[in-house]
């Protein structure tokens, strides 16, 4: 806040915690610019972090060069992005994607709720709903970031042009068998949850083949072994299956083969297959507009570049349906993020600045 203000900004904290601040008119449609100030335990210093510094780069390019804009532009540093109560607080506040029985029942992986960490914070969840932005206040929305993977650098581009973000399904899978002890059940009579995942997890390949595309994943994140002991044969397996791809439809087909693919296998292994779907959102696209005008800025410079989709969630999803987006990458290197050695070169940020405010140009002065 002190960095906007010290440029002249218009600044504020909102109720969810987002930091903003605003060049020009405060009553005027905005071109936004946001990205997310927080990351994971022990993450880089590049997530996020970036578009928001960035924003802060392009608006004191404005000033210095007397730069004339036809409407306001503004820095939004969301808060929790990275999802400790599940979600993206700061973006789903500004867009309206909240309500309060969420706030009032969101608890992180330790138990403690969201409306008491807003609290410690002097924030109020009520507060936290006022946050929403108006849609006829945004003119459009711009998001800088980086890959968070290796498609980039190993293609030797130094851009990416995102035209959408893959949509993707969490599952809680349970397995149940039979805890047996390990020296005296005979394999040929043993219920063992475990089996049944390792099979489960050597389908993962054909299920994609047969039902998927190349821009399909799946994904077993978490596994956990009851009762957990060495010489006990598992009696349950719980673990998660994360899925995602670019299209709803087939998104239901691997959630489908994934189905039944577990179902035979619990027959197989004589052992009971239960599901909970935790969460299901819909692959989003940018604007079809914003996208060719960010192709138009890169080629201009002569940068090299692809199209590409985004296989991570951002901020910016959550506007979509709203006002006009675009998502704009960077290389990481090694494909490395959410890990302290993430790193993006500098004259790869220099140049994804440097699309960044010429297209948040062509988009203030229309």
């Amino acid at each position: 806040m002190e960095k906007f203000k010290s440029c002249g900004l218009t600044t504020h904290m909102d109720g969810a915690g987002n930091v903003c601040g605003r060049l020009g008119d405060p009553d005027q449609p905005a071109v936004l610019i946001g990205s997310h100030l927080d990351s994971v335990p022990a993450g880089g210093m590049f997530d996020g972090t970036l578009g928001v510094i960035a924003g802060l780069e392009c608006i004191r390019v404005i000033q210095e060069n007397n730069i004339e804009v036809n409407c306001p532009i503004e820095i939004i540093g969301t808060s929790e992005e990275e999802g400790r109560f599940g979600g993206m607080l700061g973006a789903q506040a500004l867009s309206g994607h909240l309500t309060l029985d969420w706030l009032e029942s969101a608890r992180d992986p330790k138990g403690e709720y969201l409306k008491d960490a807003l609290k410690k914070c002097g924030l109020d969840i009520h507060d936290t709903l006022r946050a929403r932005r108006d849609p006829s206040s945004m003119k459009a929305f711009l998001e800088l970031h980086i890959e968070q993977g290796p498609v980039l650098e190993n293609s030797q581009k130094c851009i990416g042009v995102v035209d959408g973000i893959s949509g993707v399904f969490k599952w809680l899978v349970k397995l149940k068998g039979k805890a047996d002890h390990a020296g005296t059940a005979p394999m040929d009579m043993r219920s063992d949850a475990f089996m049944g995942l390792a099979d489960f997890a050597h389908e993962i390949s054909r299920i994609i083949d047969e039902e998927g595309t190349d821009k399909s994943r799946l994904t077993i994140g978490r596994v956990d072994l009851k009762p957990g002991y060495a010489h006990t044969i598992p009696g349950e397996a719980h673990f998660t299956i994360v899925g995602r791809d670019m299209q709803e439809d087939i998104m239901h087909q691997l959630a489908n083969s994934c189905r039944k693919v577990l179902s035979s296998i619990a027959r197989k292994h004589k052992l009971y297959f239960e599901y909970e779907q935790m969460s299901w959102l819909e692959p989003k696209y940018f604007s079809p507009e914003v996208v060719d005008l960010i192709e138009e800025e890169v080629k201009a410079l002569d940068y090299s570049y692809m199209k590409m989709p985004s296989g991570a969630g951002h901020d910016i999803q959550f506007f979509t349906d709203l006002t006009p987006t675009g998502l704009i990458f960077i290389p990481s290197v090694g494909g490395v993020s959410h890990a302290p050695d993430e790193w993006s070169h500098w004259d790869d940020v220099e140049k994804g600045t440097q699309v960044l405010l010429n297209t948040l140009l062509r988009l203030a002065k229309d």
